[in-house]
C-alpha cells in the first residue's frame, strides 16, 4: 500500500531576510514577499523544494520527510570523464557467480530514489528480484516461447533466437524492475542507477524483452506487485561482468540541427 505523507511548507520569519530568492525561483508562483518577509500563498504547489534549496538562511522547510536536505558541498564531474564512461559503456550478458553487497545495491536504489521527476511526481517504484527471480523469469520464458513462432514470421532475429531458461536474466544475481506513471521518470531513474552501478564495478543489461513480457502478462505484473496506475518502464539486470571489452563501439556521426 502506498503511503502518502502530508507535506507543509513553512517559512521561519525570524530567519527570513527578505532577499526574494525563493519568490523568484518558485515555479508555482506560490511565494510572495509581504512586509519584507516571504510568505507561502497555499499548500497545494508541486513541492519541488527549490525554495528550501535556494534560501541562504535555511528559513524555508517542508515537513513530512524522513530526511533533512543535504547541503551543497560543491564539486562537479569532469566532462571528459563522464563522456568516457558513456563511450565505453557496454550491455553485459555474461555475469560472474558473485553476489552484490547490500551496501552497493542500496546505493543503486538511492540513485533511483533521488532522481528528479516531472512535476515532482516522485512516481517511481522499484521491485528487486532476488528470491523470486527464477520463478518470475520462468513465467516470462513460457510467455515468449508461446509467442516465438508468430514473431519469427516477421523477424529473422526472432527466428534465430533460442528462448532458454535464462533468456532474460543471464544468471545475474539481481534484477530491478522500474515502474512509474510517467515513462520518462522511470527512464531517468534507470540511467542514474546505471551510472552508480557501473561506478561500483557492476555490469548492466537493460532487458527490454522482460519489460515487454511484464507489459503483456497480467500474471507477471501481479506477481511483481506493480502499484496501481503504474507500469513497468524498464528492467535493470545487474551483476559483476564476466567479460571485459577492450575498446569502445563505433557510432554514427552526430545528427543535429541548430535553428
Amino acid at each position: 500500500m502506498e503511503v502518502i505523507n502530508q507535506h507543509h511548507i513553512k517559512i521561519d520569519r525570524e530567519k527570513c531576510i527578505g532577499c526574494g530568492l525563493c519568490e523568484k525561483d518558485c515555479v508555482a508562483h506560490n511565494i510572495a514577499l509581504e512586509d519584507g518577509k516571504a510568505r507561502v500563498r497555499a499548500q497545494d504547489c508541486i513541492l519541488c523544494g527549490h525554495c528550501v534549496a535556494v534560501c541562504p538562511k535555511a528559513a524555508v522547510a517542508i515537513s513530512g520527510y524522513g530526511e533533512a536536505p543535504v547541503p551543497d558541498r560543491g564539486g562537479r564531474l569532469e566532462p571528459e570523464a563522464v563522456l568516457g564512461v558513456i563511450r565505453r559503456r557496454r550491455t553485459i550478458r555474461q555475469f560472474q557467480d558473485r553476489e552484490i553487497p547490500e551496501a552497493v545495491l542500496a546505493q543503486v536504489l538511492e540513485a533511483g530514489r533521488i532522481t528528479h521527476t516531472a512535476k515532482n511526481m516522485q512516481d517511481v517504484s522499484f521491485i528487486v528480484l532476488d528470491r523470486e527471480k527464477e520463478k518470475i523469469e520462468q513465467m516470462a520464458v513460457r510467455l515468449f516461447r508461446r509467442l516465438k513462432p508468430l514473431a519469427g514470421l516477421f523477424s529473422p532475429l526472432a527466428r534465430r533466437s533460442q528462448i532458454g531458461d535464462h533468456f532474460f536474466f543471464f544468471h545475474a544475481p539481481i534484477v530491478i524492475v522500474i515502474a512509474a506513471k510517467a515513462p520518462i521518470d522511470g527512464a531517468l531513474a534507470a540511467q542514474n542507477m546505471e551510472f552508480v552501478a557501473e561506478a561500483n564495478g557492476l555490469g548492466v543489461l537493460f532487458s527490454g524483452f522482460f519489460t515487454t513480457a511484464a507489459g503483456a502478462s497480467r500474471g507477471i505484473r501481479k506477481t511483481l506487485g506493480i502499484p496501481r496506475g503504474k507500469k513497468a518502464v524498464t528492467t535493470l539486470v545487474l551483476g559483476y561482468p564476466a567479460v571485459k571489452y577492450q575498446r569502445s563501439a563505433q557510432r554514427e556521426a552526430l545528427d543535429v540541427r541548430y535553428l
